[in-house]
């Protein structure tokens, strides 16, 4: 991969692609699939070793983390669960004689069926699954321990499932400080870490408890808390503790690394929606796409497509449309379909359900379809190579996924 690249990692329902763009990001090319063709809910990137990891599974196939070291040319799998496919092939030797496949032990049994979430956080390695659980290696992948300070947590036992699934879907981190992670799980809310996963605290109180007067959605705000069903969690930047979610009810906006939060919902055209991404140096920019309802269809309203950005942590919103489809538009864009680079301006990028990836180099002025009749897009992400390895590497390495 060239330093002055820069890479689209895309999970998709058929395997991971990578889209290749140039220093100007004005021209793309896609490769793929890999992972033999697993559901790929998520993949990340070190920019200092240049390793790329991608999670997924399913009940076929068990859950499993996939690592590449060469730029995402080929692929190796960790499996961490069994599936159907390993125990159809137990019985039957012929089967698994066709599929080259043998017998060998998975750390976690049959316990969960995917992986939803990584992150890169320090040395470390996280990694999300379905049902809820969140693992840690400290050896890049190959060996794998259960957060057990998060699983033992004293709610656990209230954790109610979401649409999807009780999943842990989103992790981030304090770029400053590693031991300081915050997780989403739907549908049981944000929880937040200070001492590295020994202890965790549930955070979802309302900054202002009335804001949770007078809704009937079973998913809204309500009894001091902003509603469980968080879709999207991201840390603005700037070293502050300001973050922001995207969940089944609403937009919000947290000052005190998620103690509290403000409704910052209106302004937008719907409370519902699940992709956001926050500015890589500017705490008050932030993008969402709005989608028009859990049960309308879950599309972009008056199916026009617009993402919609704040310049001022969510006090104002303005649609950003030019580019983007304005006539009989129905996709979705799920939790983790919506990324960006570092660059100055930003680019922004969001996949669909439709198989399209969009992108904008000027941070949301304008857009254009950069990869077209992909399989279902569950994940964007960019990664960008580090220019000099040796002088980067303590930077980039604290900064895990934001």
């Amino acid at each position: 991969m060239s330093v002055d690249a820069i890479h689209l990692l895309v999970g998709t329902t058929k395997g991971a692609f990578v889209l290749d763009g140039d220093a100007d990001r004005s021209h793309w090319t896609v490769r793929g699939p890999y992972c033999d063709g697993w559901p790929i809910n998520h993949l990340v990137g070190d920019p200092v070793t240049g390793e790329l990891w991608a999670g997924g599974g399913g009940d076929w196939t068990g859950a499993g983390v996939w690592r590449s070291a060469d730029g995402g040319h080929t692929w190796e799998v960790t499996k961490l669960t069994t599936g159907q496919l390993d125990a159809w092939a137990a019985g039957d030797p012929a089967f698994a004689e066709s599929i080259s496949w043998t017998e060998a032990p998975t750390p976690f049994g049959s316990s969960f069926s995917q992986v939803w979430s990584l992150a890169r956080v320090g040395s470390r390695l996280y990694a999300g699954t379905k049902p809820a659980t969140l693992l840690v290696s400290e050896d890049d992948g190959a060996t794998w321990e259960v957060v057990k300070g998060l699983t033992d947590h004293p709610s656990a036992s209230e954790w109610g499932p979401g649409a999807a699934g009780l999943v842990l879907h989103t992790i981030v981190a304090d770029p400053d400080d590693p031991e300081r992670v915050w997780v989403g799980i739907s549908a049981a809310g944000v929880f937040a870490t200070e001492d590295g996963g020994v202890t965790w605290e549930r955070r979802n109180d309302l900054a202002d408890p009335r804001a949770g007067e007078g809704h009937v959605h079973p998913a809204a705000a309500s009894d001091g808390h902003t509603g469980f069903c968080v879709h999207h969690i991201e840390r603005a930047s700037g070293g502050g503790d300001s973050l922001y979610q995207q969940n089944h009810h609403g937009v919000w906006r947290s000052e005190d690394a998620g103690r509290s939060w403000h409704d910052i919902t209106p302004g937008l055209p719907s409370t519902f929606g699940f992709a956001m991404w926050a500015h890589p140096r500017d705490a008050g920019t932030l993008w969402t796409l709005p989608l028009n309802g859990d049960s309308e269809g879950r599309y972009p309203p008056d199916a026009a497509a617009a993402v919609w950005r704040s310049r001022d942590a969510g006090a104002s919103w303005e649609p950003v449309r030019a580019g983007l489809p304005q006539e009989a538009c129905f996709f979705t864009v799920l939790r983790q379909g919506m990324s960006g680079d570092r660059r100055d301006p930003a680019g922004v990028y969001f996949g669909t359900n439709t198989g399209s990836v969009f992108a904008s180099s000027d941070e949301g002025d304008s857009w254009a379809e950069v990869a077209r009749h992909l399989p279902t897009v569950l994940a964007v992400e960019t990664f960008e190579p580090a220019a000099d390895r040796a002088v980067t590497a303590p930077v980039e390495r604290a900064l895990g996924r934001q």
